[in-house]
């Protein structure tokens, strides 16, 4: 177990820390946060948003007179990862919205980044300057070119301390690989290579090739007619670099070994839990389709979540789930309505806590939801700014289908569907979740901190 992430007894009490955003009136689309990742350390946060903008957070040092306060996260760089674009030969639109982050291990003084839109893959570093150059031989102080004949002596430039300024760089651009939407990337355990999923491909990139990409998983049928499911998720085991997961919307995983052969058109594991005939419906195979697919950091089990459920299952065993936990099975008399306002195919994320103990998910009207895997106890907490005092405690929820409401219940009726938490991180090795509201970023941390 990691010093400092326990489980989630009834003891753990998760406090506001803080919330990141403007108050929701007035929101446009652009601001509406689309992705949130903790880098390795938990040092930085980055948020993603529709309008394509990255938000970079860095956590501030505890001070000395205030130990027991943690650090805070504050801005520490903004920059604009993606524009929209025009594809002419498709006359379609390509929007700029961010859809995912994926940090790599920081290796030297800079941090590197990938994030990507529907198409594009972009590499970006993101470093500190605090020096700048001065007294050049061929440059005047203004930095205009001097006339060589006025050059009598050579000076040897120095370096002075200026303003911390953090630049953001586009290294690399991996772009043209994919007909469908990404919808996932992943970077590889060895560090020399990452992934990227759309709706019926797998990529494998080298980060030092731009121009050209392997193509590892295609489902694509000879007649699109035949086609019977798409890709909805992938991501690289945390260890091993010839092992990688994706998921389906007919709710099936395939764990693939790229030993086996160059096209992983042939999986090593197949996960498919038998549909229980009772609950069959309409809706069966749209709620069954997995919106998030991830592996433990042990690398021994993995979460997948579709509409109702968060499932854990173990490496070992495909047949069935060795976990199940309900989500918010309240709405499963809503379901009609639900798919009438599109609500149905909306795409909730999962996380782990940094020892597999604990997992996170959200839901509507701004809850989401906390397992504990070990003493099967799960809480509903809300992220809203009613409770947004420094320290406060979260009172966890609940939700009342029918009968008698009681006076600290909210009934399934006045839940607002357009409030929806999608989109959550975990820190690696603390008890600080990040979660993105509409365009808010909350983070609450656990009292014990």
């Amino acid at each position: 177990m990691i010093p400092g992430i326990g489980t989630l007894t009834q003891d753990t009490l998760w406090c506001f820390s803080q919330v990141k955003g403007t108050i929701e009136i007035g929101t446009t689309e652009a601001d509406i946060i689309s992705t949130v990742e903790f880098n390795h350390t938990g040092e930085l946060l980055a948020t993603g948003d529709k309008g394509g903008r990255v938000v970079i957070f860095q956590r501030e040092q505890e001070s000395k007179n205030q130990v027991h306060r943690r650090g805070e996260y504050n801005v520490y760089s903004t920059f604009q990862s993606h524009e929209p674009e025009f594809d002419y030969l498709k006359s379609l639109e390509i929007e700029e919205k961010i859809n995912k982050i994926r940090w790599l291990p920081q290796q030297n003084a800079a941090y590197f980044l990938l994030s990507t839109n529907d198409k594009t893959v972009k590499l970006w570093k993101v470093s500190e300057r605090d020096k700048r150059p001065e007294g050049y031989n061929l440059k005047d102080e203004e930095g205009r070119l001097r006339d060589p004949a006025t050059i009598t002596t050579l000076r040897v430039p120095v370096l002075r301390p200026m303003d911390l300024m953090v630049e953001a760089a586009p290294r690399r651009v991996f772009a043209n690989a994919h007909t469908y939407h990404i919808n996932s990337i992943s970077v590889n355990s060895d560090y020399e290579t990452y992934m990227s999923a759309d709706d019926l491909r797998i990529n494998l990139w080298n980060f030092e090739i731009t121009n050209q990409s392997f193509n590892i998983v295609d489902i694509k049928p000879a007649n699109m007619e035949e086609l019977t499911e798409v890709i909805t998720a992938a991501e690289f085991h945390p260890h091993h670099c010839n092992t990688f997961v994706y998921s389906s919307s007919k709710g099936t995983i395939r764990l693939c070994d790229m030993r086996a052969s160059a096209l992983c058109d042939r999986h090593t594991k197949f996960f498919e839990e038998p549909e229980d005939p009772s609950n069959r419906s309409f809706f069966s195979e749209i709620i069954s389709s997995i919106s998030d697919v991830k592996f433990s950091h042990s690398g021994r089990y993995i979460m997948t979540r579709d509409y109702l459920t968060v499932k854990v299952w173990d490496l070992n065993m495909e047949n069935r789930p060795i976990e199940t936990y309900q989500v918010h099975d309240y709405l499963r008399s809503k379901l009609c309505s639900l798919y009438e306002n599109d609500c149905i195919f909306d795409k909730f994320e999962c996380v782990w806590n940094g020892s597999d103990s604990v997992i996170m998910t959200g839901s509507y009207n701004n809850f989401f939801r906390m397992f504990d895997r070990n003493t099967k106890r799960d809480v509903t907490l809300e992220a809203s700014r009613e409770n947004s005092k420094p320290r406060a405690i979260l009172k966890p929820r609940k939700v009342c289908v029918g009968g008698k409401r009681r006076k600290d219940e909210i009934s399934v009726d006045s839940l607002d569907f357009s409030k929806k938490i999608l989109h959550t991180a975990w820190h690696p090795s603390e008890n600080i979740i990040a979660v993105a509201a509409t365009n808010n970023l909350y983070i609450f941390q656990d009292k014990v901190n």
